[in-house]
């Protein structure tokens, strides 16, 4: 028997599904990492206004907020033999990786600005692709006990991603060039498109369209061919107060993320006097720590303690250290105090965000998962773009005091959004509809 054929399918392992959804995410990491923070710190160095680094922050998110039209696609199209959503993540993970290719070539990128714009927006757009796939592929495998756990695994993959990406990709780029960093964050992105290319959903299906295999029963019993019935099941579930409360806590936490960590290169670099290579080691340190520990501790505290409780302890630490931070102005120019800041910061921003994502996760429905989960992060994504438009105005006419406050007064109205969701009602009500579809398809067979 050939190796591929012998070796056992996702749904059949625990240990495979949480080492290849912490690949996929580890790969989301590499070019978040560069986009989010890198890229804009670097921008910060060489003298770029608030504007034009919120701006370049704004054509990264935007892409985010469009999953929503390419997750049904993803629902209703696929090649079924290779798996329900095993093609679409391969798909990304080539785009993304022909992406970064295409940004490496951006001519003087710092003079440039709209052509580094459209590369970013580009290289968004196909990460875009790739996460809403992985993450319907991860709603479809992960069984509801192992969920908090594999989001500890994968939000803690994304940061260690990101952490490396933005180190190495940081000192390439002051030794080197913008090309070459660029080029070697394509370059690991290759590589770890290795792992979807050689492990399959089910057993039985098609490492490629041209070796053998058929589609497995499971993905045919999941896989939905009508429109109609794709849109209805998405009106239904969106019409769940609970669903709407999952939408807000997203929109609100994520845009409160983003409007603050695009802020943090800029204070550091300009209050601070930190370089951006140094901006981007202490961060990948944060980060790497931060990843770290959220792979070890931060699905096993969520299953221990509950998701709710965990993730409001959390909010309320975020907004004690930000509050912290905003009295004690004078130690802004203490690298030690700034340092340790970011480390603190970072680490409770990991174990909430797994916290947040697992509550999304849960809160879907299998029938719909790249659909649902998707809306989830686009809405999010919509949030971070919303947050780091907020940045230009916003320090452009107030303290750093005030732009600080500001951000904990977002992170209290998350806390505030969570307090009222019914994880359980939410449970109960999608299986519900989930039987009364399945009740609709049996008659329509017969």
């Amino acid at each position: 028997m050939s190796i591929k054929n012998s070796w056992p399918a996702l749904s059949e392992s625990a240990f495979l599904r949480y080492f290849s959804f912490t690949a996929l995410y580890f790969t989301e990491g590499l070019q978040m990492g560069m986009l989010f923070i890198g890229i804009p710190a670097w921008m910060a160095m060489q003298g770029k206004s608030p504007g034009e680094i919120g701006g370049f922050a704004t054509a990264c998110a935007l892409p985010w907020t469009f999953k929503f039209i390419v997750a049904p696609l993803m629902d209703r199209y696929t090649y079924l033999p290779m798996g329900r959503k095993r093609p679409w993540v391969l798909l990304g993970q080539v785009g993304l990786m022909a992406g970064l290719i295409v940004m490496a070539y951006v001519p003087d990128p710092l003079n440039n600005l709209n052509l580094l714009m459209g590369a970013g927006f580009l290289v968004s757009a196909l990460g875009a692709i790739q996460d809403a796939a992985t993450d319907g592929m991860a709603v479809d495998l992960i069984p509801d006990d192992q969920q908090a756990r594999a989001n500890g695994f994968m939000g803690g993959a994304r940061m260690i991603g990101s952490s490396l990406s933005l180190a190495a990709g940081s000192w390439i780029l002051d030794t080197y060039d913008f090309t070459a960093a660029i080029l070697a964050l394509s370059a690991a992105v290759g590589l770890m498109t290795l792992v979807p290319i050689f492990l399959r959903e089910q057993r039985g299906e098609k490492i490629a369209p041209w070796t053998s295999g058929k589609t497995s029963p499971e993905a045919e019993k999941m896989q939905i061919t009508s429109w109609s019935t794709i849109l209805t099941s998405l009106y239904h579930l969106f019409r769940l107060r609970n669903s709407l409360l999952v939408s807000l806590l997203m929109f609100i936490s994520m845009g409160a993320y983003n409007y603050f960590e695009t802020l943090l290169p800029l204070f550091a670099v300009n209050i601070t006097g930190w370089t951006n290579v140094f901006y981007s080691q202490a961060f990948a340190t944060a980060d790497l720590t931060g990843g770290i520990a959220g792979m070890l501790l931060g699905g096993y505290l969520i299953e221990k303690f509950g998701k709710k409780r965990t993730i409001g302890v959390y909010f309320l630490l975020i907004i004690g250290i930000v509050m912290a931070l905003d009295v004690l102005k004078v130690y802004w120019d203490n690298t030690s105090f700034m340092y340790g800041f970011i480390i603190v910061y970072r680490w409770l921003n990991a174990f909430a965000k797994i916290g947040v994502y697992a509550i999304a996760m849960q809160c879907c429905s299998k029938n719909v998962s790249a659909s649902q989960f998707t809306f989830y992060m686009t809405i999010g994504a919509m949030g971070s773009m919303v947050g780091a438009t907020l940045i230009g105005p916003i320090k452009e006419n107030f303290s750093w005091e005030i732009t600080f406050f500001l951000f904990a007064a977002m992170i209290a109205l998350a806390w505030v959004v969570m307090y009222f969701l019914n994880i359980n009602k939410q449970i109960a009500q999608i299986a519900a509809l989930e039987n009364t579809e399945a009740q609709k398809q049996a008659m329509i067979m017969h």
